[in-house]
């Protein structure tokens, strides 16, 4: 049996673990495995190669993805998805592993349900908005390299006595600046899913300043609902006070994935192969609790993100 293999959208750190673990798993149950590199628009492209067990030897703790990844308008469209169907079929494959997050996970799901081409989706991305799935390969490594910045931050912040605002990735999910926000003691976490009133951010720093504190750090979202610049111009003016703002970015991509990070990636990754051997037609492969679970495709996809009201309640009474 051959199976194709690629990553797409937002690299994230993990996606390599989950590479090795799948192209390891297929070579330890006798299929073969062709990777194509630059995601969609490799396979479109076809530019790939036949992995080996040497093709993955020492990439467990890289960062990135060593098949590399971009997106692709061409393969959203009808033509584009059959040209890359005529591509998986030239080779043999008869099943596709694809690593990324929500529209790389959608892209999988038409090739399905256009072709029934038997189609696999591993949750690599560091935005944790998957709702199938209580985590994805990378979040976590995202979450320590914030929370890293956090602390370097803290001690210039204090240092001047300054309020500073650090915005995180997560495009429209709060789940990194809550995680980072919670576990780095920031004053205020800003995130999509909960509105907020500037006045009451306000009136929690003045009092924190009221109290002889000397500084204050501010986790924001990147989809908060407010520029991070505005943010810093209001608080500025009315705390009176330098507010000073750092934009982490992409550096939240890269890095040495954590322990959970390679152990899920090595997990979901061997699951997904054996659904493979099993006959599965489709899913997508996450994380329940300490279990590894899997769901159709679209019924995956048609799940609605946890709020995680809990998780912001403790914020509102430990911050």
């Amino acid at each position: 049996m051959r199976v194709g293999l690629l990553t797409s959208g937002g690299d994230a750190p993990g996606m390599n673990a989950c590479i090795r673990a799948v192209t390891r798993a297929c070579l330890y149950y006798g299929m073969e495995v062709i990777g194509f590199h630059q995601g969609y628009e490799g396979l479109l492209d076809d530019d790939y190669e036949i992995m080996k067990v040497s093709s993955v030897a020492d990439i467990i703790h890289r960062g990135g993805t060593i098949l590399q990844t971009a997106r692709s308008a061409r393969f959203q469209t009808t033509d584009g998805t059959l040209d890359g169907y005529e591509v998986l079929k030239k080779h043999g494959i008869e099943a596709l592993v694809v690593i990324g997050g929500d529209g790389s996970l959608r892209g999988a799901l038409q090739l399905y349900e256009m072709t029934r081409m038997p189609v696999f989706g591993l949750p690599g991305t560091i935005d944790n908005d998957l709702a199938y799935t209580d985590f994805t390969i990378g979040f976590d490594t995202a979450v320590n390299t914030a929370l890293q910045a956090i602390g370097n931050i803290r001690d210039t912040s204090s240092s001047h006595g300054r309020t500073t605002i650090i915005e995180v990735m997560g495009r429209n999910c709060g789940d990194i600046a809550l995680n980072a926000g919670l576990a780095g003691g920031a004053e205020t976490i800003l995130i999509p899913e909960k509105s907020f009133n500037l006045d009451d951010i306000v009136k929690k720093l003045q009092a924190g300043l009221a109290r002889g504190k000397k500084h204050s750090i501010i986790i924001k979202a990147e989809g908060a609902g407010i520029s991070t610049d505005e943010l810093a111009a209001v608080l500025g003016e009315k705390l009176g006070s330098e507010t000073k703002q750092v934009i982490l970015g992409y550096i939240q991509r890269g890095g040495s994935p954590t322990a959970r990070d390679r152990i899920l990636a090595s997990r979901t990754g061997v699951r997904c192969v054996e659904l493979i051997r099993e006959g599965a037609s489709n899913a997508a492969i996450g994380i329940k609790g300490d279990t590894i679970v899997d769901y159709p495709l679209a019924v995956a996809l048609a799940m609605e993100k946890d709020s995680h009201l809990e998780f912001q309640r403790i914020c509102d009474i430990l911050l």
